[in-house]
């Protein structure tokens, strides 16, 4: 932007084959490249047709081959995570769309490219905010999911958060269309009024959502979410002795694996900086276990949690520390190209986290264990986020807008802490003027692209019960 003040840069088949004619088999290469090229002719102003475009059995096959591709590896591996979580996006519309950022993204490919790049959290919708620890442990409240995170224009984010609170509110709340609109409508208003308020004031390093300072409609999760870390640990995780893990359905415990992951702490500890804290001992890992089922979009990625013995060495305070496998940012090669690199996989991620929550948990990096990027975070008695279902109309505007807010105060760091060289609040603003037209706009978005993901939904539907999503694309010649 010409007003925008410049900053220095920052370093920052089971296929039966019934005929000796048929060749074998190779696996298809994907689309990645092609759609980066793709997004690279439609940032520089070529008109061409873009999958969002596409209608009928095009479409449909457009998605199947997306939603292959994106699950290749955990298709061909037979993963029981990957059945899974096919199985609940088929049952649940809202999850269709947060376990598909992919697709949403390859709809948007090369889109914006006049916008102004923030580091962007690539999956925003109402269940990625939440409490978490910051770095001193204490719960705080803001964007919590960085396994997308990428450099970007603004306005993905907005995008998706925009259909992420039309499709929620509808599933989850029951709002008819018109409430849907005004919901949407506060989470970018709120966005806009925090941007500008970033844009005065430059308070964005300094302005966390705590308890005391929160809105209602936050103070009620801050408090809901609440738990003793002593009777959460015997709960929900610690054999009766507190000595490790206890196995269930969703735990078992790989003890013969603790030397490993405690190479895995050293090496965080050591990317981080971390002096171990007076809550963490001597970060000596105690026991290891594999987690089950957990997540949408990343379910079936391999993911462990460790724990660290704490400062008392009774069990009453240990620290578990999440690794979760990273993957490829949904968003690469489909964002318009700029000259912002984060990183790949995990080393992404933690930068991601890293520039959007100023104050964030320190356990928030990077790792290989196997010769596989993993990231880590720390698991915590008040992590938490919202109970959709239990919000009235009146706290889903609420709620809404908070998370706008919330948004802003992450893209506003892109400048502080990321590689933004440039001030991105003064320029967000100008890009969104004049206000009511770009709110209209957002707003028209939301609604087109919630109603084409529900007939993506239901062709989706009926190619899982056919065994569509058994096997991954070949190419046969």
């Amino acid at each position: 932007m010409a007003d925008a003040k410049k900053k220095p840069a920052k370093d920052t088949a089971d296929t039966e084959t019934k005929s000796a004619d048929i060749k074998p088999a190779r696996k298809a290469s994907g689309q990645r490249d092609a759609f980066r090229t793709l997004s690279q002719r439609i940032a520089g102003g070529e008109h061409i047709v873009p999958p969002v475009l596409l209608t009928g059995q095009a479409r449909r096959e457009h998605v199947r081959s997306t939603l292959r591709e994106d699950h290749a590896q955990r298709i061909e591996q037979r993963n029981h995570g990957a059945r899974a979580k096919f199985d609940e996006l088929a049952n649940d519309f809202f999850k269709f769309f947060r376990g598909t950022a992919l697709l949403f993204y390859r709809d948007l490919a090369g889109q914006d490219a006049n916008m102004p790049s923030v580091m962007a959290l690539g999956d925003v919708h109402p269940e990625n905010f939440g409490v978490m620890p910051d770095e001193n442990g204490a719960p705080i409240f803001g964007v919590n999911d960085f396994d997308e995170t990428i450099y970007a224009p603004f306005t993905f984010d907005i995008k998706r958060g925009a259909v992420g609170f039309w499709i929620a509110a509808r599933e989850e709340g029951g709002l008819t269309r018109k409430k849907r609109r005004k919901v949407v409508k506060k989470f970018v208003k709120g966005y806009l009024k925090a941007m500008e308020a970033y844009a005065e004031h430059a308070t964005e390093k300094n302005d966390d959502y705590r308890m005391d300072n929160s809105p209602k409609v936050i103070r009620r999760l801050f408090k809901e979410a609440w738990e003793d870390r002593q009777d959460w640990l015997r709960d929900d995780y610690l054999k009766s002795s507190g000595r490790g893990f206890k196995a269930s359905d969703e735990l078992q415990p790989i003890s013969g694996e603790v030397k490993k992951f405690q190479k895995a702490v050293d090496d965080l500890a050591k990317s981080n900086g971390i002096d171990a804290p007076d809550r963490a001992g001597e970060l000596k890992v105690k026991d290891v276990c594999v987690r089950h089922g957990q997540g949408t979009a990343s379910l079936g990625l391999p993911r462990y949690y460790v724990l660290i013995e704490g400062p008392s060495k009774n069990a009453t305070d240990d620290i578990i520390i999440e690794f979760k496998r990273a993957r490829r940012s949904a968003l690469d090669g489909l964002a318009p190209p700029s000259e912002f690199d984060a990183g790949a996989k995990a080393d992404r991620i933690a930068h991601g986290q890293a520039v959007q929550l100023a104050h964030g948990d320190i356990f928030y990096g990077a790792v290989e264990i196997d010769g596989d990027s993993f990231m880590s975070r720390e698991r915590a008695p008040f992590r938490d986020d919202i109970d959709l279902d239990e919000l009235s109309f009146g706290t889903w505007k609420d709620y809404a807008e908070v998370c706008g807010a919330a948004l802003a105060k992450a893209h506003a760091l892109s400048d502080d802490l990321g590689q933004i060289d440039y001030d991105v609040e003064p320029s967000i603003i100008a890009a969104a003027t004049p206000r009511k037209l770009f709110i209209a706009d957002l707003v028209r978005f939301a609604e087109e692209a919630a109603d084409r993901l529900q007939a993506d939904h239901q062709h989706f539907r009926e190619d899982h019960a056919l065994g569509a999503f058994d096997c991954i694309d070949m190419v046969y010649r």
